[in-house]
Parts: structure tokens; C-alpha cells; sequence
């Protein structure tokens, strides 16, 4: 199984890893089988499957939820739990019930917090108490108001300061690694050179040790225009969409279901099909 000291030896060997989003057990077991070495159940949820049109309404109910289905489905990934907004920056002791609910109950092997200033010591009692903490800097979801909008940080030298000066804190405060969203690549290189840990980029340029993806984005599952830093390996929306036309077609005209679909007279599906029928309607 991955573990955090794989994703350090990653960036002290050079070698460059891979990271997805994932919210439901049939995709953790997908990407876990096809190797993906970190799994993160993001707050990104509340907008690719919970209709929301930020992560603000997703509960901490709600994250672990999907986390236990993802830990379920999973078997090598490192998995990370996202807290969702308000529920760790009342306290720290909030914090660490939050947190600890995501170990103990969820089945994650770590958590992802957003932010600097009052993080930094989040981050440091979370660590010393054995949780491993993936912080998150620049374009921090959570803080869309305080941003006015999802728009890319660190453009001013003051901004950029900012930002590096959280990066360090954060890995003094014990954090296995850092994702780096929306902010100029020069930025993000230097944070990467700059930092022990590893650092996760999200439209931050390729210089970061790993890049993650929401895996909706990814396998053309969200429509409209995508963000410019997202790459679509697949179009499932359409190939989604085509499928359930021709289902529909096949259903008006009577082609499904066909005799091949038939169950016997004494109620037996054929030999060779036994073993997939596992659920109804």
C-alpha cells in the first residue's frame, strides 16, 4: 500500500505522481487497480456530484460518506479526506474530532486542510498526534468569497510571499505535502524547489512534484467549457449520453430486452451467465 513516506521518497527520487479525486467505491477500485498512488475524496464533490455551485455546502456527513465508499473500493491508494468548510476552523479541537472521524470512521490514511495562518497550527497538532496532514495553498475553494470569484493567486509580489511563507510553515508544522491550485508556474517552481516535501499541482504548471484532477474533469464527465489547465483523456459525457439514447431506442422498438436476456422457464439465467446476476432493479 502507498503510504506517505512513498510520496516523500517520490520527490527525493524525482519521480513525478499521479493524483485523483474520487467519491464512490466502483471508481476508488478503478483507479486503485490502475495504479493511481493517492486518492482524494475532495470537497469537490458538493459541485461534480452533489450539484452545488461551490464546495461551501458540503457537510462533514456528507465527506464521509463518500470516504468510507472510497475506502471500500480501494486497496494500494494513499487516501486522503478533504474537511469541508467549518469543520476545523472553529478549533483546533474541532479540528482533530473532524480529522479523527475521517481515520477512524472513513478508513482515510490522512486528511487535506486549506489554507495558512490558523492552519499552520492545526497542522502541527494533527501531526504530532499521528494524523498526516496534505495541506493546500493559493486558489483555496473555501475562501472563494474572500477571493471574489475562483481566480488564480500569488500574481503580486505580496500575494506570492504570502503564499511561499505559508508553504514553509506548513511543512515545519509536519505536513507530508502540499497541493499548490491556481497560481503562476514560476510560483509553484519555486515552492517545489524550495520545499523538502512534495507538492501537488492543480493549474499551477508542471513544475510541481505530482498534479491532481478532479476525475470528473479528467473523463469528460462535466460539460460546458473546461478549466484551461484540465486535460480530458475521455468523453464520457457523450459516450453516456449515446448509450442512453440507444438503450432508449432499442426499449421503443423492442430490440431489448432479447432473447439472450431471458431468464428459463424455472426462473435460471444460462450457466454462463450465473455469476453476474448480483442485483435487481
Amino acid at each position: 500500500m502507498t503510504t506517505v513516506l512513498d510520496i516523500q521518497r517520490f520527490k527525493d527520487e524525482g519521480r513525478r505522481f499521479a493524483v485523483l479525486t474520487a467519491y464512490d467505491f466502483l471508481s476508488a477500485r478503478i483507479l486503485d487497480e490502475a495504479g493511481i498512488p493517492i486518492l482524494l475524496v475532495g470537497d469537490s464533490l458538493g459541485m461534480v456530484m452533489l450539484g452545488h455551485p461551490t464546495t461551501l455546502p458540503v457537510t462533514l456527513d456528507d465527506m464521509l460518506h463518500h470516504a468510507r465508499a472510497v475506502a471500500r473500493g480501494s486497496r494500494q491508494a494513499l487516501l486522503v479526506g478533504d474537511l469541508p468548510f467549518m469543520s476545523y476552523q472553529v478549533s483546533t479541537e474541532q479540528a482533530i474530532a473532524s480529522a479523527g472521524r475521517f481515520i477512524q470512521e472513513a478508513g482515510m490514511h490522512a486528511v487535506k486542510l486549506e489554507g495558512g495562518g490558523p492552519v499552520i497550527e492545526i497542522t502541527r497538532r494533527l501531526a504530532e498526534i499521528g494524523i498526516p496532514v496534505m495541506g493546500h495553498l493559493g486558489l483555496t475553494p473555501q475562501s472563494v468569497h474572500t477571493m471574489g470569484g475562483f481566480k488564480v493567486q500569488g500574481k503580486t509580489d505580496a500575494q506570492a510571499a504570502r503564499i511561499m511563507s505559508d508553504a514553509k510553515a506548513l511543512e515545519q508544522a509536519g505536513a507530508f505535502s502540499v497541493v499548490l491550485e491556481g497560481m503562476p508556474s514560476k510560483l509553484a517552481n519555486t515552492i517545489t524547489q524550495t520545499l523538502r516535501i512534495p507538492t501537488i499541482g492543480i493549474g499551477a504548471g508542471p513544475g510541481t512534484d505530482g498534479q491532481v484532477l478532479v476525475l470528473h474533469d479528467m473523463l469528460g464527465l462535466t460539460t460546458g467549457k473546461a478549466p484551461k489547465f484540465v486535460k480530458r483523456y475521455a468523453n464520457l459525457a457523450e459516450d453516456i449520453a449515446r448509450a442512453a439514447t440507444a438503450y432508449s431506442d432499442d426499449v421503443r422498438t423492442g430490440k431489448f430486452p432479447g432473447p439472450e436476456h431471458e431468464y428459463s422457464a424455472n426462473g435460471s439465467a444460462p450457466a454462463k451467465d450465473r455469476e453476474e446476476v448480483r442485483y435487481g432493479g
